[in-house]
């Protein structure tokens, strides 16, 4: 495995997004468009009784209104069958205010919005439940996570400490809205669709309109922005491919934002108690940590709120969680989709507990470490966490630190603020198939699973293919996204990196001795290009699989088949994790209390960094995101109604330029040596982990007042 360092090179798709030529999914034009528009139900729960669509018929414009009627009804799910089952059409049970109760078909965008605002219901409503607190919500534990014996550790622990937390209930608001283009030609559907699993998109249209998946092809040539969001297929995808059957032409529709906000997934509110024990010489032996989160009454999406925390300090653990069932829509994967709440709650009482010692935060942290798996025993492959947080510390001035709270004062009276927190997210792997062609034209084009949500996967595998072959990188074509060229995995969790590009070294390896065996020890000179030239072949062309340490290769036809066959981070032999370190500094105004962060360092363990560029960008991005998170968003319930009440982006406040200072990135850069070929592991996910904490920390070394429950507000300080 080598060690050296890959070259910090340019984004691959950097001229095409400056220049505003990278084409999206909605972006694709189609000869004789028709465009469609959602009807939202305006009801919490109950029934649809009648849908009455003569006044939008008879609009100009207008060609159809699909209700219920128009689609078959929702497939009885498979037990064991693998994977979610697809989402439902338009059906007449109501399960949360904004659900799709008709589709509008016209022949003009204008045409569809006044078509939907002209199709009225009459509905059946029923009690509901709109809060994680409300009457009517059904508590549904799940299983225990356990690291030795916790409790008898607790019981014999001299020092405790014990505290709630709270966080909200969020949204993923990504640039790009949600969008599906279906046309159904020659008996096939395609569709395009900004995903992160096209494949997911494919399975979940054919089953909920009873369709042959192999009649169905799904691409998403770019995406802005997934973070979780648009990792199935969504509400409208199937409703469109519909519309596109029934009216025979392709079908358009652009979902509107407050349609999002009711209808796509979204972070569900969580609530953390944790209790911490200590023996006599302040070392932390004992963690109990319960959990529950808001969920909808058949919502599938995982309490997994103790993966990353029982890995962090080595300490015996015992942790709950569970599903608080209420009507809502699911809620789903959104960037560190557990861990992002989970470790600003446990970063934040290991923050307390250390206060209580009377020990340094760094100092505290770097007391407990682990080479091993609590949970299994196994050994880590690589754990670098410690080098993080040093390199973090020695990078902020962390040793200038006035330890009391509200000590560090500006000659204006602003409050500064030193905080800091760890992070660790999973090491999970899927199988990949991918095919190489280079040709004597100078072209080269990799297929291969993947989705580009902007995060930088074009650039990871232009980074493997040009490091490693003779090669024109003006005419190199990586095809991804797309059902036709490649079967097709999910990209979500960080696995994408750490699945690709073992594919593409792979490719690159069994290139250069294809090439070796057609040259037959001829001497031939110039790129790979030329010596096909020379040689007067026109193209050659590899084909390369590679599986997750333990899987065999039912594993690639389970990824023919679903796309989702995701191993790890415990493996056969090992366990595999991410870890990042963050240091804050925020300064509170005197007198507005207004909360600014002025600097950042994060320091992160991603194994081997394939595309530095890429790599600083997503740690950029998690770490702003994780400000946003800490002291901007929430989504609110309108608890008379349901629904959310600030569903755009005028009321559901982000953070902005102006709320970002700098953030210094760094990376210790040392190769995983068994998760792969190459030794790199994921980082987009635990970018973001442990951020908001370090602000809370911080914000707490300012002030003096410990805040438990985000986003943290002017009005929580005054």
């Amino acid at each position: 495995m080598s060690t050296t360092a890959f070259a910090n090179r340019p984004r691959f798709d950097a001229v095409e997004k400056v220049r505003g030529s990278l084409r999206y999914a909605a972006d694709v034009p189609l000869p004789g468009m028709h465009y469609a528009m959602m009807v939202p139900s305006r009801i919490a729960k109950g029934r649809v009784i009648s849908v009455a669509t003569e006044e939008a018929l008879a609009l100009p414009g207008v060609i159809r209104v699909l209700t219920a009627a128009d689609f078959p009804p929702p497939p009885v799910p498979v037990p064991g069958s693998g994977g979610p089952p697809p989402p439902p059409t338009i059906i007449d049970e109501i399960a949360y205010r904004g659900q799709p109760v008709a589709l509008v078909v016209a022949q003009s965008l204008e045409a569809a919005i006044e078509g939907a605002e002209a199709v009225t219901c009459t509905y059946a409503e029923a009690p509901f439940s709109p809060l994680i607190d409300s009457e009517g919500g059904e508590r549904q534990p799940t299983p225990e996570v356990k690291a030795g014996d916790a409790a008898a550790s607790m019981d014999r622990a001299v020092h405790r400490f014990k505290a709630e937390y709270q966080t909200p209930a969020q949204h993923h608001n990504p640039i790009e809205m949600l969008s599906t283009t279906a046309v159904w030609e020659n008996g096939r559907l395609t569709i395009y669709e900004g995903s992160q699993h096209t494949a997911g998109v494919k399975n979940g249209v054919a089953g909920a309109l009873r369709l042959d998946p192999r009649l169905i092809d799904v691409k998403s040539p770019s995406t802005g922005g997934g973070f979780g969001q648009k990792g199935a297929a969504q509400r409208q995808s199937a409703l469109v491919a519909q519309a596109a059957i029934l009216t025979g032409r392709p079908v358009k529709l652009v979902v509107p934002r407050g349609q999002i906000f009711h209808n796509a997934t979204f972070r569900p509110r969580s609530r953390h108690s944790i209790e911490l024990g200590a023996d006599a010489g302040g070392r932390m032996i004992a963690v109990r940590y319960d959990a529950d989160q808001q969920q909808s009454r058949r919502g599938q999406f995982p309490p997994h709120y103790h993966d990353s925390p029982v890995q962090l300090y080595g300490v015996d653990y015992l942790g709950t969680a569970a599903n608080v069932r209420i009507d809502t829509q699911s809620p789903g994967y959104m960037r560190a989709p557990c861990e992002q709440p989970g470790l600003f709650a446990f970063e934040s009482a290991i923050d307390e507990f250390a206060e209580q010692l009377g020990v340094d935060p760094v100092a505290f942290r770097l007391a407990h470490d682990t080479a091993v798996d609590p949970t299994n025993g196994r050994p880590l492959s690589s754990r670098h966490l410690h080098e993080c947080i040093r390199e973090g510390a020695r990078r902020f001035g962390w040793e200038r630190r006035s330890r009391a709270p509200g000590s560090m004062i500006a000659e204006d009276g602003t409050q500064i603020g030193w905080g800091m927190a760890s992070g660790a997210y999973q090491g999970l792997t899927t199988p990949t198939i991918a095919t190489l062609r280079i040709g004597a034209d100078g072209s080269t084009r990799f297929a291969v699973a993947g989705h580009e949500m902007g995060q930088g996967i074009r650039s990871v595998i232009a980074a493997v293919l040009m490091d490693g072959l003779a090669i024109d990188p003006a005419k190199l074509d990586i095809q991804i996204g797309d059902t036709t060229v490649a079967p097709q995995h999910i990209t979500a969790g960080s696995w994408g990196t750490a699945s690709v590009v073992p594919a593409a070294h792979a490719a690159v390896q069994r290139m250069n001795a294809a090439m070796e065996e057609l040259l037959a020890g001829r001497e031939v000179g110039g790129n790979l290009h030329r010596k096909l030239a020379t040689v007067r072949r026109p193209s050659l062309q590899v084909e390369v699989s590679n599986v997750a340490p333990g899987q065999g290769p039912e594993a690639l036809d389970r990824l023919r088949q679903t796309g989702m066959q995701i191993a790890g981070p415990d493996y056969p032999d090992f366990t595999t994790f991410s870890y990042i370190a963050h240091f804050v500094e925020v300064r509170v105004e005197p007198r507005t209390r207004r909360i600014r962060v002025p600097r950042v360092v994060s320091i992160a363990d991603c194994g081997r960094v394939v595309a530095p560029r890429p790599a600083e960008s997503q740690v950029r991005g998690g770490v702003v995101w994780a400000i946003s998170a800490a002291l901007r968003e929430e989504t609110e319930v309108d608890p008379r109604f349901g629904g959310w009440l600030n569903s755009d982006l005028a009321d559901y406040v982000l953070a902005v330029n102006a709320d970002i200072g700098e953030i210094d990135v760094g990376f210790i850069d040392k190769p995983d040596p068994l998760t792969n070929a190459v030794g790199t592991k994921g980082l987009g996910e635990v970018a973001m982990v442990g951020a908001s904490a370090a602000i809370a920390n911080a914000i707490y070394h300012a002030t003096g007042k410990r805040l438990r429950e985000l986003p943290i507000r002017i009005e929580d300080l005054l």
